[in-house]
């Protein structure tokens, strides 16, 4: 057998896998900082140049204070209430932490009973659409009638508002499957559930992660729209007390934090799929800065 020497004369053996395919060696620390760097920047130029922005039409009152307040009277609302934002912070993050998980678990065991059952999916998909489609503001009413105003009409908005995406997007990964792949684990004497679990999961994981960021975003809304129905607490009941009262700096308070608490759940979720399925992560990565 003939060696053959690279040009440089560096032997490159060490970091080849067998079979003579190149092995991608794990970015160190380093790299994933810069990487973090380069996608985090731009959105931080956007949300920059937005409170630039909003601050120059408070500053230069182009619109009335009672109508936008300023960026520094809406955190000023946060600090000057601290405890009172956290309390109701932590109802609506409960509110929505609950939702989301009961909606992931029952849109994954829905997904995958509809998958091997075409007569049931083609009983339900009607059903899930048409559910869909119904404001949850004008339904919310009726849960509050059955259940009383405690936390489980915000719960069971919350869950229908985040169940659609997680149901759609497991039912898409779930179908994703190469034919030939499946028809290959048979050939080989796979179980159905060992196809399951060794194929077809493993292969559905980056769509039921994509459905999971938009369901942590819609279970926020849900839990405060289920709020805004009846409440004592909760940043629903902030807005609404704060809109009763024309406190606008409040009522924009309790919009920021609001948001803040769908980010922060959008980035748990997404840092989850960076730890479970780290080269999906890396995928999207490499094409996003490529294609930029």
């Amino acid at each position: 057998m003939v060696t053959h020497t690279p040009a440089d004369g560096l032997d490159r053996t060490a970091n080849s896998a067998p079979g003579g395919v190149a092995e991608r060696q794990r970015p160190g620390l380093p790299q994933r900082a810069a990487g973090l760097a380069e996608r985090v920047w731009r959105p931080f130029a956007l949300l920059l140049g937005i409170f630039a922005l909003w601050w120059l039409v408070t500053a230069a009152e182009w619109i009335e204070p009672y109508l936008v307040p300023s960026p520094a009277d809406t955190i000023g609302a946060i600090t000057a209430n601290p405890d009172y934002f956290w309390e109701h912070t932590w109802t609506t993050g409960y509110e929505t932490l609950l939702g989301f998980v009961i909606a992931a678990a029952i849109g994954v065991f829905a997904a995958v009973v509809m998958v091997y059952s075409s007569t049931i999916e083609k009983t339900l998909y009607p059903l899930l659409l048409f559910a869909q489609v119904i404001p949850k503001i004008a339904i919310a009413p009726l849960f509050v009638v059955w259940l009383g105003f405690g936390l489980g009409p915000k719960i069971v908005v919350a869950v229908l508002m985040a169940f659609f995406p997680v149901v759609i997007s497991m039912v898409t990964g779930l179908k994703s499957i190469d034919p030939e792949m499946l028809q290959l684990s048979a050939t080989m004497g796979a179980k159905p559930a060992q196809t399951f679990w060794k194929i077809r999961f493993p292969a559905s994981l980056p769509h039921l992660f994509s459905g999971l960021k938009v369901a942590a975003t819609m279970a926020v809304t849900g839990a405060v729209v289920g709020e805004f129905v009846g409440a004592d607490a909760g940043l629903g009941f902030v807005i609404l007390q704060a809109n009763g009262n024309l406190d606008t700096p409040v009522l924009f308070a309790g919009l920021l934090v609001m948001s803040l608490l769908g980010v922060l759940l959008f980035v748990v979720v997404e840092w989850a799929e960076h730890l479970l399925l780290p080269w999906q992560a890396s995928r999207r990565t490499d094409t996003v800065t490529t294609t930029m």
